[in-house]
């Protein structure tokens, strides 16, 4: 991922050092269980001088990988350089034991494992925190009035902290959903060519994945199996479409012909090269586009999960840019929404004029029902409320400064409606009587 897109955090966790880093410690471990395990003949002591002494760099492994065309021999190669260096020539060298009858795939897969989980960590911390800004939000808005809109079109009323909490909803699902994916991600294999532990003990990959937190694979097929990583990727791409879904409402309500939310504006800011005036939804927009980037990295995910046999190379190359690119683009994309909707300004009396924009055609529904009480059949209610209110739809239309929905019902001779009903009917609230259901379920999420 391009540095513009990268926090820190997460870009140092796909780092080319602490990959190494990484992979220095899993030899290292397997040598101590080894040791510890007593069979092939390193000593603890030996083991001990390997802790001390293993070192490599970037710039070395990259120089030997040119002459090896093998990652995993390079790194090897150095390390055992730096092993070795005290030793006197003719004495045994010490890096004999590293990767002792181990596979390359022991050691990229159990250390791809650890770095999924750390990265998986920052993005269980992201969603946290984006979600307790959301419940957050949602008691502050809880009692501010907006029209709903399906299809974009107005519907009924509710409340800005409704879409606040549908939000912290959302993300409580990704919490879980990562949870799940963390958990299935968690897992290392030390067991050898095609998986039958026939150079090395079983002892060392236990050893070496309860160290790292990690969970032995029951049976690897040299490969752990990819659809651990699909499941992590679909994950991530879950989360980002939640993420998109709620930048696009923020989109939708910052249109100059809507403008009842705006993200962020700071001091300095310019929205347009050519007309100054504008205040355009960059972050959102932003958000919105990496979606995609993510999204499309889970199908590289679901493709890698087919290998020939107990293994090939063929998901190495396209999983080494999908994985992390997904969390280093999701883990800015949470950046972004916890700065907008942490201050994303919310213009309360404007959607309260934009709720009554269409001059009461929103209590429809309520207006059946008070007609059915009276006695008529609904599709007789249907009719009568419906024919006024296409009335009021094409003077909206028009432009036309006409009759106002309930105007229009009192003076149609077949609404029986009584003007106490209609009082009730044409107050927003009278929607919004069990919200509280809503809230006090939301009061019970917890991050």
């Amino acid at each position: 991922m391009i540095g513009r897109y990268t926090r820190p955090e997460m870009g140092h966790i796909w780092s080319m050092e602490n990959k190494f880093d990484i992979w220095k410690e899993v030899e290292i471990l397997a040598c101590e269980a080894q040791a510890e395990l007593g069979q092939c003949g390193i000593t603890k002591e030996e083991a001990a001088w390997i802790r001390k002494h293993a070192d490599c760099t970037v710039a070395e492994i990259d120089e030997i990988e040119k002459v090896t065309n093998h990652d995993v021999i390079a790194f090897t190669t150095c390390m055992a350089k730096y092993i070795d260096a005290e030793i006197p020539e003719g004495e045994p060298k010490p890096s004999r034991w590293v990767h002792y009858g181990m596979t390359s795939s022991d050691l990229g897969d159990t250390a791809l494992s650890y770095q999924i989980v750390q990265a998986a960590d920052i993005i269980l911390e992201d969603i946290k925190k984006l979600g307790e800004t959301c419940k957050r939000r949602a008691f502050e808005f809880e009692d501010a009035l907006c029209v709903g809109r399906t299809h974009g079109i107005h519907a009924e009323p509710m409340t800005w902290g409704m879409k606040f909490g549908s939000w912290a909803w959302a993300l409580k699902r990704a919490q879980t959903r990562m949870e799940q994916a963390r958990e299935c991600s968690a897992t290392g294999a030390i067991s050898g060519a095609v998986g039958t532990y026939s150079n090395i003990d079983p002892f060392v990959e236990q050893y070496v994945c309860e160290k790292l937190g990690l969970t032995p694979d029951p049976l690897s097929t040299q490969v752990l199996a990819r659809d651990r990583h699909a499941q992590m990727m679909s994950a991530l791409a879950v989360t980002a479409s939640t993420l998109e879904s709620i930048a696009l409402q923020v989109r939708l309500m910052q249109q100059s012909d809507v403008i009842e939310a705006e993200e962020p504006f700071t001091k300095g800011q310019k929205g347009s090269s050519a007309m100054p005036h504008k205040r355009n939804p960059i972050t959102a927009e932003r958000v919105c586009g990496l979606s995609r980037v993510v999204k499309g990295n889970a199908q590289v995910a679901f493709d890698n999960v087919a290998l020939w046999f107990e293994r090939d190379i063929s998901h190495s190359g396209a999983e080494r840019v999908a994985l992390a690119d997904s969390f280093t683009a999701l883990d800015y994309m949470f950046g972004k929404m916890q700065w907008m909707l942490d201050g994303l300004n919310v213009y309360t009396d404007k959607a309260v004029h934009n709720l009554w924009r269409t001059k009461g055609l929103i209590f429809s529904s309520k207006c059946i029902l008070a007609l059915v009480d009276t006695g008529m059949t609904r599709e007789d209610a249907y009719v009568v409320v419906q024919r006024n209110a296409m009335q009021v739809w094409e003077d909206i239309q028009q432009a036309v400064d006409g009759p106002s929905y309930r105007e229009r019902l009192e003076a149609d001779p077949e609404c029986k409606i009584p003007a106490e009903v209609l009082d009730k009917i044409f107050d927003p609230w009278q929607f919004l009587q069990r919200k509280g259901v809503m809230f006090d379920k939301l009061k019970t999420l917890e991050f």
